[in-house]
């Protein structure tokens, strides 16, 4: 069989481009999920990879859908090659059928890995940065008394959410947010 797995970080993000590459190579079955990378609880990816069987080939658009680092990518691929199953990488020209192909997923988990520490590294320099300079991140803090003014505008329904944003400030998604905790027990 042909197992293949699509994943994305977040719920609106869509599944179509990574589910018609697998359907064009010939999966038949796709497992998919909408969840971050980064967490270990991917029930999805555990049912996919609970179903292979040996000389089944593991399907996956791109490395970064399969796992977030090197240790990851390793511990999947080690399981794969010891229950015999196949891995192809679409996007990335893996198969690990080849000898080429499983040396260049060796190589490229690794640089995949660096590529996010960079990135991760730069994020970090850049918010030190930001504080160095008096800034701060995260969501800025409302007044009490406005909420409460939004609030109450809103509940009145003398004006509309987009009235109510210019007046208090408070965004939708704030204002709705607020809401959702009010009337929550």
């Amino acid at each position: 069989m042909i197992i293949g797995y699509a994943r994305v970080s977040t719920i609106d993000q869509s599944l179509n481009l990574q589910i018609d590459s697998l359907t064009e190579y010939g999966c038949n079955e796709i497992f998919q999920e909408k969840v971050s990378g980064v967490k270990d609880n991917r029930e999805e990816l555990m049912n996919a990879l609970r179903m292979l069987r040996s000389g089944d080939k593991f399907v996956v658009y791109k490395l970064d859908r399969l796992a977030r680092s090197t240790k990851q990518l390793m511990e999947i691929a080690d399981m794969l090659r010891e229950n015999d199953v196949e891995f192809i990488s679409i996007q990335d020209k893996i198969d690990t059928g080849t000898a080429a192909g499983k040396a260049m997923f060796g190589m490229l988990s690794v640089l995949a890995e660096f590529e996010r520490d960079i990135i991760r590294e730069r994020t970090m320099a850049g918010l030190k940065a930001a504080r160095a300079r008096g800034r701060k991140g995260g969501r800025p803090r409302v007044d009490r008394k406005k909420f409460r003014q939004a609030i109450a505008l809103y509940y009145s329904k003398r004006m509309s959410v987009h009235e109510i944003q210019e007046v208090t400030s408070i965004s939708r998604s704030t204002l709705y947010r607020e809401i959702k905790k009010e009337q929550t027990p």
